[in-house]
């Protein structure tokens, strides 16, 4: 039985607060998780962090966006083992490859799903300074649900669509499947 889970992970502080630029020092604020087994969103504060291990050791896909350069190595700091084993499909890295160049989630999602984020990571860390924990949460898991809806696009059309320096719509074709065969390939007919 296929196992999806999304993911999204706030911190508590910016590589600036920290004497090195390793995310494990980052700190987790908040974690969001949808399930699409049993279609549910919910989410977990640092001191929660137990009870999301099982449900991410029996993921069998771990969905997220940059998930494999900045949510698992911060959340690596308070696992005992090793996150990067878990079977992880970064849609950041898949596009990125498949383009030539990154995206972010809130230009994809605004271009593709005429609908974007409702702050920025500084938000998420202000939010937690500030104690507004409901808001932090909300922000967090508003995020996994536009990772999922753009993922869901992505797989049903094999499009994304996102907004150029110009700020014109551009439309590209995405593989969820993606090989490095294939990454190659759809790189050739964008021109990249």
């Amino acid at each position: 039985m296929v196992k999806e889970v999304f993911l999204d992970v706030e911190t508590q502080k910016i590589f600036d607060d920290v004497s090195r630029r390793d995310p494990k020092l980052l700190g987790v604020s908040f974690v969001g998780i949808y399930e699409r087994e049993t279609d549910t969103l919910h989410g977990y504060f640092e001191n929660e962090l137990s009870s999301l291990w099982p449900i991410l050791e029996n993921a069998t896909k771990i969905i997220g966006f940059n998930i494999k350069k900045f949510d698992m190595p911060v959340l690596s700091a308070y696992y005992p083992g090793d996150l990067l084993r878990f079977p992880l499909f970064d849609m950041w890295e898949v596009i990125r490859a498949q383009l030539g160049f990154s995206l972010g989630l809130d230009n994809l999602a605004r271009a593709t799903l005429k609908e974007g984020k409702t702050g920025t990571g500084l938000d998420a860390i202000r939010l937690f300074t500030e104690r507004k924990l409901d808001e932090l949460a909300s922000y967090c898991l508003h995020d996994v649900e536009l990772t999922k809806k753009l993922y869901d696009y992505g797989k049903s059309n094999g499009k994304l669509k996102f907004f150029t320096w110009k700020n014109e719509v551009e439309e590209f074709p995405v593989h969820w499947d993606v090989s490095k065969e294939n990454i190659q390939d759809v790189q050739m007919s964008l021109g990249v």
